[in-house]
């Protein structure tokens, strides 16, 4: 999986392809031919995605202060951005905190924990390839069996699925 990032702070035209192109300030996402006049993210695969069938999903991830994703994996991997706030991922022992503008991949399968600054809200948009039967499917899939008793402080909201 190829997915390549790119960042627009004064706004963007794409034509057809496959790309999710998100709208920073009106918190929608768009597939393929898009504009954006204000500041845009687009998430392009250049590559075919490999056998079998696949969806790209576009969504957004707010946690409130203090939230924590307890350890997770997801079926397929994709590249997040911080929109505001700052999250701290543990992934394998590797942690490193991402604020607002940065950019991270997680692969499928990958092992994160994910913690939310103490002192604001914080929310990330995201691409995931998922393989096709996962569509309109919650991914998260908690390490730890225990975990999926916990109370949710974090909440996912689908900006866009398509099948590719």
């Amino acid at each position: 999986m190829s997915l390549v990032l790119s960042e627009h702070p004064h706004g963007v035209e794409t034509e057809d392809g496959r790309r999710v192109v998100y709208d920073l300030e009106r918190n929608e996402a768009f597939f393929g031919a898009a504009r954006v006049d204000g500041p845009a993210v687009v998430w392009e695969l250049p590559d075919e995605p490999g056998p079998g069938e696949w969806i790209l999903r576009c969504d957004r991830v707010d946690f409130p202060p203090s939230g924590i994703a307890y350890r997770h994996v997801h079926p397929g991997g994709g590249i997040r951005r911080i929109l505001f706030g700052e999250l701290t991922i543990d992934c394998d022992g590797d942690t490193r905190t991402y604020t607002a503008g940065e950019s991270w991949h997680e692969g499928a399968d990958d092992p994160v924990l994910a913690t939310a600054s103490s002192s604001e809200a914080t929310a990330f948009v995201r691409v995931m390839l998922l393989p096709a039967e996962w569509a309109g499917r919650r991914t998260i899939r908690y390490v730890d069996s225990a975990d999926e008793d916990k109370p949710r402080l974090q909440r996912a909201t689908v900006l866009l699925e398509v099948p590719l």
